[in-house]
C-alpha cells in the first residue's frame, strides 16, 4: 500500500492517523507542494492533488472515501 503525501496536507494527515490507528503498514510517498511537480501522482491517479492512496489495484484521491475504504477493509473483525 502507498500513500502520496504531503507533511503540511491536512487531509493526508486524516489519512494517516487512520492508516495508524490501523496499525496498517504502507509505504508513505512524500511529493512537493508545487502541483506541476507532482507527475508521480498523476501517472497512478489521473489528477495531481492528495492524498491518494494506492492499495493494490485500487487507487482514490478523496480523503474521506480513502477513510472509509480503510475503516471497511482493514478494521479488525472479531
Amino acid at each position: 500500500m502507498k500513500l502520496y503525501n504531503i507533511d503540511g496536507c491536512g487531509y493526508c494527515a486524516m489519512v494517516r492517523s487512520v492508516l495508524d490507528q490501523l496499525d496498517i503498514d504502507y509505504e508513505r510517498i512524500d511529493v512537493p507542494w508545487a502541483h506541476h511537480e507532482r507527475r508521480n501522482v498523476f501517472e497512478v491517479s489521473g489528477q495531481y492533488m492528495v492524498p491518494v492512496l494506492v492499495d493494490d489495484e485500487v487507487v482514490m484521491s478523496d480523503e474521506y472515501q480513502i477513510i472509509d475504504y480503510l475503516k471497511k477493509t482493514y478494521s479488525v473483525r472479531s
